[in-house]
């Protein structure tokens, strides 16, 4: 029995897997050949044309929460907001070949109030809260010419040839990497208290399960959005949201917004539902406006049995 465990774990790890990880180099690699934006309008017709298909389950679910989200538009219009965010599943895996030519075409980053963030990190810790919308590996690119370096908790992907794509593609972009979940709050404490600045993202889907934003849901314990309070009230840091906006082709709107500075509290955790819900208040309006751009617009609003 041992014997065949062996050999099945043998062929999958050295064939059937290297048999994709293959794949994977080959299209990351194939993918640098094109134009910036011939990479990505080829992303977004894979998309459109693959994505309503190869994840039924992930389709249903995305259609479902525009209907939840978006009850004023009508089915058509409803289903266009669908496949324009089919198109933007199909964007972002194409991009990841391209994404650190952005570094030398910053023409291509229109940005406005990034001197907030800038402010905010002169003064103190900051975590830099992003937004699952446009292309959030942006961020990086446009702090290192200000001389800022963000820490970033990192969970690998699945796949020896995907893990290693993405390790690299982002420390090119200019990030630290911090371990994957709770293990890395330590170290952001660390880095946060020594003056840092930590990224974060409060909108997240987890198992098919959006977590943030809460979107008329009561505040809750679990994920991004109360951890970032944590570690704020922690650390003293400085809370700047942020996004950025795909326009026509390889080109994006980043903005910053207004930094937060949780208010005061009579003792420790006091404020926290009333803090989760102020953070949301900031977050969310911009995804609910932006859905088509959403990573996690296939996720659900109800968890899942």
């Amino acid at each position: 029995m041992g014997d065949r465990q062996q050999r099945r774990h043998f062929l999958q790890y050295w064939v059937h897997d290297n048999i994709w990880n293959g794949i994977n180099l080959l299209v990351h690699y194939g993918l640098k050949l094109l134009p910036m934006d011939a990479c990505t309008h080829f992303g977004a017709s894979l998309g459109k044309l693959a994505q309503p298909h190869v994840n039924k389950n992930a389709s249903a679910r995305a259609r479902a929460t525009i209907a939840a989200l978006r009850p004023d538009l009508s089915a058509e219009e409803q289903e266009a907001l669908f496949l324009k965010n089919c198109q933007t599943q199909g964007r972002i895996l194409t991009e990841f070949s391209i994404i650190t030519r952005l570094k030398h075409h910053l023409e291509r980053l229109e940005v406005h109030n990034l001197d907030w963030v800038v402010e905010a990190a002169k003064r103190g810790p900051v975590i830099a809260v992003g937004m699952h919308l446009g292309n959030w590996e942006i961020c990086p690119i446009l702090l290192k010419p200000v001389g800022l370096t963000p820490y970033v908790n990192y969970t690998p992907p699945a796949g020896r040839a995907k893990a290693w794509i993405a390790q690299r593609v982002r420390r090119k972009t200019g990030v630290h990497f911090l371990p994957p979940g709770l293990q890395g709050i330590r170290p952001a404490v660390r880095v946060l208290k020594a003056g840092g600045i930590v990224s974060a993202f409060c909108d997240e889907g987890v198992g098919g399960y959006i977590r943030g934003p809460l979107f008329g849901r009561e505040p809750h314990l679990e994920g991004n959005l109360a951890m970032t309070i944590r570690l704020a009230r922690m650390t003293g840091a400085t809370i700047c949201p942020w996004y950025n906006l795909r326009q026509d082709g390889f080109r994006f709107v980043c903005r910053a917004l207004p930094p937060i500075t949780l208010p005061p509290e009579d003792k420790p955790g006091a404020r926290l539902m009333e803090d989760i819900a102020l953070l949301n208040a900031v977050i969310e309006p911009v995804i609910l406006a932006n859905l088509d751009q959403w990573y996690f617009l296939d996720s659900s609003l109800t968890a899942q049995a």
